[in-house]
């Protein structure tokens, strides 16, 4: 509760530019989150469906009886070309969404120390116009306070960068397995 309570208070004391900076990384960490959680979950479940056709084509199965993403192309009319084709298409379905994590990843830092650097100018400028009373009690909470937003670009950057390379190594793993599953129907034919 007490957080809470200091929470507003820092809020209440904070200038519109802070708000807005703290809005907006509060938003790019539910939107890392909502991609980490709607595209790992979705990759694992892919990977898995391509494991089974890989262990049924091993296992000497027609391509159609599969869940294989590659199963809408017939095995009568298998080329390394359409192959190709469906494999490109699989890796970029996989890597959807790596750019808008890249993007939060690399911005977030950058709009935090933009939050800051716009609450110091605002605490200098007030201080310049109170008369000389710049003790270091006055200073170190308002500097104190413009730091947050550093912070919390910082905090949302992490999870972001982290968040991308967890994706990019399931989409690599979903097209390692297909690619094998194209080498294997191309070496049967």
């Amino acid at each position: 509760m007490e957080s809470i309570e200091l929470f507003i208070s820092y809020l209440s004391k904070s200038s519109l530019v802070t708000i807005i900076v703290l809005s907006w990384l509060s938003l790019y960490f539910i939107i890392s989150f909502t991609i980490l959680f709607s595209r790992y979950s979705g990759l694992n479940n892919w990977i898995k469906r391509e494991k089974q056709a890989l262990e049924a084509i091993l296992l000497g199965k027609r391509l159609e009886t599969t869940d294989s993403s590659l199963n809408k192309c017939s095995q009568d009319n298998l080329s390394k070309e359409r192959l190709e084709v469906f494999i490109s298409l699989a890796q970029t379905n996989s890597t959807s969404g790596l750019t808008t994590l890249s993007i939060i990843a690399s911005t977030s830092p950058f709009i935090g120390l933009f939050g800051t650097v716009i609450s110091i100018l605002e605490t200098f400028a007030a201080l310049g116009q109170g008369g000389g009373s710049a003790s270091l009690s006055v200073i170190a909470p308002a500097i104190s306070e413009a730091l947050v937003a550093t912070g919390c670009g910082i905090f949302v950057a992490i999870p972001a960068y982290s968040f991308n390379l967890l994706i990019k190594r399931k989409a690599y793993e979903l097209i390692s397995l297909i690619q094998r599953e194209s080498n294997l129907l191309l070496s049967s034919k």
